[in-house]
Protein backbone atom coordinates (compact mmCIF):
# COMPACT_ATOMS: atom_id res chain seq x y z
CA UNK A 1 0.00 0.00 0.00
CA UNK A 2 1.51 3.29 -0.83
CA UNK A 3 1.67 6.25 1.59
CA UNK A 4 -0.71 8.52 0.73
CA UNK A 5 -3.07 5.17 1.11
CA UNK A 6 -1.68 4.53 4.33
CA UNK A 7 -2.17 8.02 5.29
CA UNK A 8 -5.94 7.79 3.95
CA UNK A 9 -6.92 5.13 5.97
CA UNK A 10 -5.39 6.29 9.48
CA UNK A 11 -7.18 9.29 8.63
CA UNK A 12 -10.27 7.83 8.05
CA UNK A 13 -9.66 5.75 11.62
CA UNK A 14 -9.19 8.55 13.03
CA UNK A 15 -12.90 10.02 12.31
CA UNK A 16 -14.71 6.98 12.75
CA UNK A 17 -13.08 6.96 16.19
CA UNK A 18 -13.95 10.31 16.88
CA UNK A 19 -17.68 9.84 15.62
CA UNK A 20 -18.04 7.05 18.07
CA UNK A 21 -17.35 8.82 21.08
CA UNK A 22 -19.72 11.90 19.82
CA UNK A 23 -22.42 9.77 18.93
CA UNK A 24 -22.03 8.16 22.46
CA UNK A 25 -22.06 11.45 23.94
CA UNK A 26 -25.15 11.95 21.91
CA UNK A 27 -26.74 8.75 23.92
CA UNK A 28 -26.51 6.50 21.02
CA UNK A 29 -25.27 3.17 21.47
CA UNK A 30 -22.98 1.69 18.87
CA UNK A 31 -23.92 -1.28 18.00
CA UNK A 32 -21.25 -2.63 15.11
CA UNK A 33 -18.15 -0.61 13.31
CA UNK A 34 -16.95 -1.48 9.69
CA UNK A 35 -19.15 -4.31 8.71
CA UNK A 36 -18.36 -5.88 5.63
CA UNK A 37 -20.55 -7.63 3.28
CA UNK A 38 -20.46 -7.95 -0.52
CA UNK A 39 -22.51 -5.40 -1.51
CA UNK A 40 -20.48 -2.68 1.16
CA UNK A 41 -19.26 -1.36 3.88
CA UNK A 42 -21.54 0.53 6.83
CA UNK A 43 -18.67 2.35 9.20
CA UNK A 44 -21.46 2.63 11.88
CA UNK A 45 -24.16 0.76 13.28
CA UNK A 46 -26.00 2.11 16.50
CA UNK A 47 -29.55 2.34 18.30
CA UNK A 48 -30.46 5.80 19.22
CA UNK A 49 -34.07 5.30 21.27
CA UNK A 50 -35.71 2.46 19.02
CA UNK A 51 -34.38 3.75 15.81
CA UNK A 52 -31.61 1.51 14.32
CA UNK A 53 -29.27 4.00 12.59
CA UNK A 54 -26.43 3.05 9.91
CA UNK A 55 -23.56 6.14 10.03
CA UNK A 56 -21.50 7.38 7.45
CA UNK A 57 -18.45 8.72 8.28
CA UNK A 58 -16.29 11.12 6.21
CA UNK A 59 -13.12 12.36 7.47
CA UNK A 60 -11.53 15.64 5.75
CA UNK A 61 -8.63 17.98 6.58
CA UNK A 62 -10.18 21.07 4.95
CA UNK A 63 -13.66 22.01 3.21
CA UNK A 64 -11.44 23.31 -0.06
CA UNK A 65 -14.11 20.16 -2.58
CA UNK A 66 -16.78 20.96 0.16
CA UNK A 67 -18.05 19.56 3.74
CA UNK A 68 -17.37 16.10 4.67
CA UNK A 69 -21.17 15.67 4.60
CA UNK A 70 -21.52 16.51 0.77
CA UNK A 71 -19.82 13.47 -0.01
CA UNK A 72 -23.00 11.67 0.61
CA UNK A 73 -24.97 11.83 -2.30
CA UNK A 74 -28.74 10.30 -2.56
CA UNK A 75 -27.13 6.63 -4.23
CA UNK A 76 -25.10 6.41 -1.68
CA UNK A 77 -27.43 7.13 1.32
CA UNK A 78 -29.91 4.37 -0.83
CA UNK A 79 -27.19 2.02 -0.64
CA UNK A 80 -26.68 2.37 3.10
CA UNK A 81 -30.22 1.65 3.74
CA UNK A 82 -30.47 -1.48 2.02
CA UNK A 83 -26.93 -2.30 4.15
CA UNK A 84 -28.71 -1.63 7.08
CA UNK A 85 -31.84 -3.87 6.52
CA UNK A 86 -29.08 -6.56 5.75
CA UNK A 87 -27.61 -5.65 9.05
CA UNK A 88 -30.50 -6.20 10.86
CA UNK A 89 -31.44 -8.98 9.05
CA UNK A 90 -27.92 -11.20 10.01
CA UNK A 91 -28.10 -9.88 13.21
CA UNK A 92 -31.52 -10.44 13.95
CA UNK A 93 -32.68 -7.15 15.04
CA UNK A 94 -35.68 -4.96 14.66
CA UNK A 95 -34.58 -2.75 11.50
CA UNK A 96 -37.79 -0.01 11.91
CA UNK A 97 -37.55 2.44 12.10
CA UNK A 98 -34.15 2.62 10.06
CA UNK A 99 -32.47 5.71 9.82
CA UNK A 100 -29.17 6.54 8.06
CA UNK A 101 -26.83 9.69 9.26
CA UNK A 102 -23.87 11.31 8.32
CA UNK A 103 -21.29 12.37 10.90
CA UNK A 104 -18.43 15.23 8.50
CA UNK A 105 -15.39 15.28 10.67
CA UNK A 106 -12.84 17.84 9.70
CA UNK A 107 -9.46 17.77 10.94
CA UNK A 108 -7.08 21.35 10.10
CA UNK A 109 -4.87 22.83 11.90
CA UNK A 110 -4.61 20.88 14.97
CA UNK A 111 -8.37 20.79 15.92
CA UNK A 112 -11.53 19.00 14.98
CA UNK A 113 -14.59 20.00 13.88
CA UNK A 114 -17.43 17.19 14.43
CA UNK A 115 -21.28 17.58 12.78
CA UNK A 116 -23.57 15.59 12.71
CA UNK A 117 -26.59 14.73 10.35
CA UNK A 118 -29.52 12.81 11.17
CA UNK A 119 -32.09 11.21 8.73
CA UNK A 120 -30.07 11.77 5.37
CA UNK A 121 -32.03 9.51 3.33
Amino acid sequence: MDEWAVYRRALGGRGEDLAVVFLERAGMRVLDRNWRVPGGEIDIVARDGPALVVVEVKTRTSVRFGHPIDALTPARRHRLRGLGAAWAARHRTPARPLRVDGVGVLVSGGRVFVSHERGMG
